[in-house]
């Protein structure tokens, strides 16, 4: 157990602005803390995020150990992108959810992480250890692990400056016309909670998208996405604006039984960001998964995907595009 002790000298600030500040995380995660009774204020355990602190008010925040795995069915293994002492990239396989929930009973990428013995950080809570940004179960893709609380809240702080972050390739059943930012609010969607929609009073979010590959007749299209929000099916519900739709998604979109798709075609390729540690700038590229590349070959020839596919190129577009 990790503990952190800091003294209040503002006057009537609020538990979790002032965790905040002096963890240098995001408030969420300080949520997260106040919520598992991990914070104290002098001497008594505070679970109301928005107490008022006085000045010399002594606060005190306990970091738990990641609790090794207890789920007996962890039997798949992952590919590990990069590690060292501070970072893990992993390649997201689909299908397999990033940490547990109670409608979850399958082992989760947190279940795997911790069956390895892995060094995980846990401002997120025990069930999110390492966590600080996840992808939907059915996307692959690149994904980045903090193995300590340090390494955890840099990160935070770049997904917040958008110094971290990542371009997604997709296949979409209909072709863009040009290369696209949509900046429109997101959230849950009043006639289905299962899906998020544009709405007037959602969160601020922004994708940008450009086209890669279309097909000869000009129905499937290969498009590229960046981010630069971090919504809840973002690229999804941003592209069921347009009206356009992934393939495989039935959630917001359609798929016909004669020939079935699976999973959602998105895939996180490229990641980028900041060694928290090192101050390096470093850039990773998750490999297509097979179903995805199966589904690209019914479309497009080897040849060209050979030359769309090189990260530098998808990342260029972007530099050149907006």
């Amino acid at each position: 157990m990790q503990t952190k002790i800091f003294a209040c000298v503002c006057q009537n600030i609020r538990l979790d602005h002032f965790l905040t500040s002096e963890l240098n995380v995001s408030r969420n995660s300080v949520t997260e803390l106040i919520k598992n009774a991990l914070v104290s204020v002098n001497g008594t355990i505070q679970t109301k995020a928005g107490l008022k602190l006085n000045k010399n008010d002594t606060v005190v925040v306990e970091f738990p150990e990641a609790k090794k795995s207890e789920k007996s069915a962890v039997d798949f293994d992952i590919p590990i992108i990069f590690e060292d002492d501070d970072i893990l990239i992993i390649n997201k396989p689909p299908h397999l959810t990033v940490h547990p929930a109670p409608s979850v009973k399958e082992p989760t990428l947190v279940d795997w992480l911790k069956s390895k013995n892995i060094s995980l950080s846990t401002l997120s809570g025990e069930e999110r250890s390492g966590i600080v940004h996840r992808i939907d179960k059915g996307t692959s893709g690149a994904l980045i692990v903090a193995k300590n609380n340090a390494a955890h809240a840099n990160l935070a702080k770049q997904l917040e400056n958008r110094t971290l972050g990542r371009y997604y390739l997709a296949l979409i059943d209909y072709p863009l016309k040009n290369d696209v930012i949509v900046d429109k609010p997101i959230g849950r969607n009043p006639k289905n909670r299962l899906k998020m929609a544009v709405v007037q009073n959602g969160r601020s979010a922004k994708s940008a998208f450009c086209p890669l590959l279309t097909n000869e007749n000009k129905q499937i299209e290969l498009i590229a996405a960046k981010l630069f929000t971090g919504r809840t099916h973002q690229i999804r519900a941003h592209l069921n604006a347009l009206g356009r739709h992934i393939l495989g998604d039935n959630l917001y979109g359609f798929k016909s039984q004669k020939d079935k798709i699976d999973r959602v075609m998105l895939h996180a390729y490229r990641l980028y960001l900041i060694h928290p540690a090192s101050g390096e700038k470093m850039i990773f590229t998750a490999d297509l998964y097979d179903d995805f590349r199966e589904q690209l070959l019914k479309f497009f020839t080897k040849e060209k995907l050979y030359e769309t596919l090189r990260a530098d190129t998808i990342a260029l577009r972007f530099d050149t595009a907006f």
